[in-house]
């Protein structure tokens, strides 16, 4: 049964109960079927919860991951940056900077 089945059949009760003269072993029977309902329902509602909880979690993983994977492509930028402000002749022997 879908939830909106369970919504509807408890719909229906509600308005027999509200317009019916309801004898009691009807009655009994009828909020009996109620509670069933009202458990089914919560029960969708929970699985529901729980199945949106684990892929708002999975996208939150991979926007974290992400912001990683840039954070190294920033630093590699930098680190390429800073060797390539080198002095042509910082290899030689003398020291950086210095020109021969």
């Amino acid at each position: 049964m879908t939830y909106r089945e369970a919504i509807e059949e408890l719909e229906t009760i509600l308005r027999a109960l509200e317009t019916d003269a309801v004898d009691v072993d009807d009655l009994t029977t009828r909020v009996e079927r109620s509670a069933e309902l009202i458990r089914l329902c919560r029960h969708k509602l929970r699985h529901a919860e729980a199945s949106l909880d684990r892929v708002f979690d999975t996208l939150d993983d991979e926007d974290e991951a992400d912001e990683l994977a840039e954070d190294d492509d920033d630093q590699e930028a930098e680190e390429t940056a800073d060797e390539d402000e080198n002095d042509e002749h910082d290899d030689l022997r003398g020291g950086p900077g210095r020109s021969w």
